[in-house]
């Protein structure tokens, strides 16, 4: 890897300036004392020029011109999910970090391609997944580690949103198309796929619902997925952009041998059950780790930017990198394949 950065600020760059960059540009700015925005750019004239006021960052017309002059450590790829693969590969080949909003790819062999691009340049590539930051997240990721639950029977997980057509999916024309987006499950819920790797463990196999009820988009609006672990914990998640009239919950179960908790609240915000057979110093912190939020980006961005500005400082290991972020990409590219052909579909997707 490039060598680590310690005797002045790590300088970041973005290309696309669309919603989740606002959420970029604030945890770059709350990290000021170690980080900052020096170049962003979109092909969108628009939304450039309010970028470039909002951050006092140099702006350009596109990713090309952007690399030929910025002086940026690491860039950020905030455009629509069908583009991350190809501009992951120009920023790492021209030398430089990539840091990739979520889903980093909208196929597999994308992914597979930016991971491997990514190590042959020398460079790192970090995969957004600022849920796992989550206060609420860490208390549970903690007790599955402690085995606190014993054997694991059943995982539930819920993601009961609303995104109108009009206002969210008419907003822009790669909206919920296959190339750029996908559906329900890889964009809005892959926060909530992950989890399941994550917090539960490897997957065997699963089985999935795809539905496309309401909303005038290629992929699907609502899904239902079926999941057996190779721990023999069996579980779903249930997934609509559909809830009237507004985002309901975004929640976990986990029910265990010696353990249950529900986290819900609009995105794993609240803990509604922790009960557990046998007492822990982690139960005394369920009040504190409980926050209020409207937002469904939760408060992990910047968390999660302390973890990549550690990383390129050489003070910390990845939080996510990209081979982790292709644990999620298999799993969302193995509910689709099962979907679409009405099957069960074992995981690893290749061996």
């Amino acid at each position: 890897m490039n060598s680590n950065i310690t005797d002045r600020k790590i300088r970041f760059a973005l290309v696309g300036c669309g919603r989740i960059s606002k959420n970029h540009f604030d945890s770059i700015a709350q990290h000021g004392d170690r980080a900052e925005l020096v170049d962003i750019c979109d092909i969108d004239p628009k939304a450039l020029d309010a970028a470039v006021k909002a951050t006092g960052a140099r702006g350009h017309a596109s990713l090309t011109t952007m690399l030929a002059t910025t002086t940026a450590d690491c860039v950020i790829v905030t455009t629509p999910s069908g583009l991350h693969p190809r501009q992951a590969i120009e920023i790492a080949q021209s030398g430089r970090h990539v840091l990739s909003e979520k889903p980093m790819a909208t196929k597999w062999e994308d992914g597979v391609r930016m991971v491997r691009v990514c190590e042959e340049a020398g460079v790192y590539l970090f995969v957004v997944k600022q849920n796992r930051r989550n206060a609420t997240l860490q208390l549970l990721k903690q007790a599955v580690e402690k085995k606190r639950f014993g054997q694991i029977y059943m995982v539930t997980l819920n993601v009961f949103w609303q995104r109108p057509q009009v206002g969210y999916y008419d907003q822009a024309k790669w909206r919920g198309t296959w190339e750029m987006d996908g559906g329900a499950f890889m964009n809005q819920a892959s926060h909530y796929v992950d989890l399941l790797e994550w917090v539960v463990g490897p997957i065997e196999s699963l089985h999935a619902y795809t539905a496309t009820l309401a909303r005038d988009i290629e992929a699907e609006d609502t899904g239902v997925l079926s999941v057996k672990w190779r721990s023999g914990a069996l579980g779903s998640l249930n997934c609509t952009m559909l809830t009237y009239p507004k985002n309901l919950e975004g929640s976990v179960t986990i029910l265990g041998e010696k353990g249950t908790v529900r986290i819900g609240g609009v995105a794993v915000n609240e803990i509604k059950e922790w009960q557990f057979a046998d007492i822990d110093p982690d139960d005394e912190k369920i009040k504190e780790a409980s926050y209020t939020t409207t937002s469904v980006y939760g408060f992990g961005h910047p968390l999660y930017y302390d973890n990549v500005i550690k990383v390129l400082r050489g003070e910390a290991e990845p939080d996510v990198d990209g081979r982790e972020g292709l644990k999620t990409l298999e799993v969302l590219m193995a509910t689709y394949r099962s979907a679409r052909d009405g099957v069960r579909v074992g995981l690893p997707l290749e061996l």
